[in-house]
This record gives structure tokens, sequence and C-alpha cells, in this order.
């Protein structure tokens, strides 16, 4: 993937509901970022569809999880990444091959660059979101706003010294959920860079004040990369947090 300057993206939000892998093929251009919402609540008959359209690897991967719960949401996920996949390529999902980095991050096996997509997924225990581009790295991330531990504490440890700085300075009221937009901000960003949580969290900082607008504000060792990357906020439901990072 070429990392030379790109005209910016154009981020178009959809929900899946009515979504359908038989439909006309999905149209993504040039300059575009598809980002689709998707609720993890499905029947189990289409739990049973998604199931079908994985690989060998993928089953076996499924029934590794301990949990139902975990099971059923790969399933889900992968089988809906597949489905949209396979709409925006003109392609079967089922024979969709996948190659993973070092990192864990999947890939189109391709032979053809023209007729590829960049992709991400994120999930929450019941919603997702998948992110979908032709000509550029992108990230996603997606957190349930939960008061069941200490965001200072976890701030205090991974964040950057300008983060937790401006972390303290939000009033009380405002700075748990600003943790929430802070870590998914962060989060989108090292997935666009497919490196996951190898890369340091204390390397970079992101806005993170509600008035202010989602930005990459500096990068480090290479200032000079923050430029590259552009920041959205993501629309959720209520009690939801997310955040798409791409490549300009």
């Amino acid at each position: 993937m070429s990392t030379t300057s790109q005209p910016v993206p154009i981020v178009v939000e959809r929900d899946s509901a009515g979504f359908s892998e038989t439909g006309p093929r999905l149209k993504l251009r040039p300059g575009e970022i598809h980002v689709w919402r998707q609720g993890i609540s499905v029947t189990a008959e289409e739990v049973r569809s998604f199931w079908e359209l994985l690989s060998a690897d993928e089953r076996s991967r499924a029934e590794r999880y301990r949990f139902e719960a975990s099971r059923r949401t790969f399933v889900i996920c992968r089988g809906m990444l597949r489905s949209f996949l396979g709409c925006y390529l003109g392609e079967q999902p089922a024979r969709l091959e996948f190659a993973y980095t070092q990192y864990g991050r999947p890939e189109l096996v391709r032979s053809s660059e023209q007729n590829s997509v960049e992709f991400n997924l994120s999930h929450t225990a019941d919603f997702a979101l998948l992110a979908f581009s032709r000509d550029r790295r992108i990230g996603i991330d997606i957190e349930r706003v939960r008061g069941d531990f200490d965001t200072s504490e976890i701030a205090e440890r991974f964040f950057s010294e300008c983060e937790r700085s401006r972390l303290r300075e939000i009033a009380s009221a405002e700075r748990h959920l600003a943790f929430f937009r802070c870590w998914t901000r962060k989060e989108a960003f090292i997935k666009a860079l497919g490196e996951g949580l190898s890369h340091p969290l204390g390397t970079f900082d992101v806005s993170i004040e509600r008035e202010s607008p989602p930005r990459l504000l500096a990068t480090r060792p290479d200032a000079t990369d923050a430029e590259h990357w552009l920041l959205w906020d993501v629309t959720v439901p209520t009690g939801y947090v997310a955040a798409l990072a791409g490549e300009v």
C-alpha cells in the first residue's frame, strides 16, 4: 500500500439493516471510506448462515473460544465481514481467502491489487462496526462506556504525558467519557497502522476534549507522521463511543 498523499477521504456511514449478500454489488469508489453499523443480536438461523461462509481455519478458531457468547460473536462478525467483502468485490463470500500479518491482522489474499479492498472491524458484546476502503489504510474502534473500572489508572499507565495532563484538566463529570473518547481514537490509529497494541500508546497524542474535533496531534519519533492521518468520530448508540482513522 502506497503512503503517498491522497485526497481527503469521504466517510459514508450506513446501517446494515436491509443489507443482503444476494443484493446488487456494493460500489466503493476511490477516496471513500464506508462504515457499516451491525447489531450482534441475530437469529440462530443467521448464525448458521454465517457459519457456512467460514473457512476451515476460521471454524477451528471459533471452536477454540471457551464461552458460547464469544464463539457466536466471532462467527457473526467474520461472516458479516465476508458478506460485505463479497458484495464489494463481486465474489462469493465463502471463497475469499485471508492471510495474517505478524500482528494477527487479517488481509485479503488477492491476485490483483486493482480489485483489492482494505478493511477493519471492531465490536463489543452486542454491536459491531465494519470499515472498508479501496485505497488507504484504515482502522476503527468501538467501546461501550463502562463504569466498572478505574479509567484514571489505565490512562496514567498507557496514555501519553500530554493526554494525561489534558485529561486531568477536564471536569470530573466529563472525564470518564473523555477517557473512552481518547481510547477509541488511539485504538483506531494503531489498528490502521496494523500493529495493534504492539505500537506503544504513549508515542502519539490525540485530541480528547468534547468540543475539539478528533485529531492526531503529534507522533513520535517522526513528527511528520501525524500529517498523513485523519480521525473521525463515528455515530453509534448512546452508551458507546467509536472512532475511525484513515490515511491521507
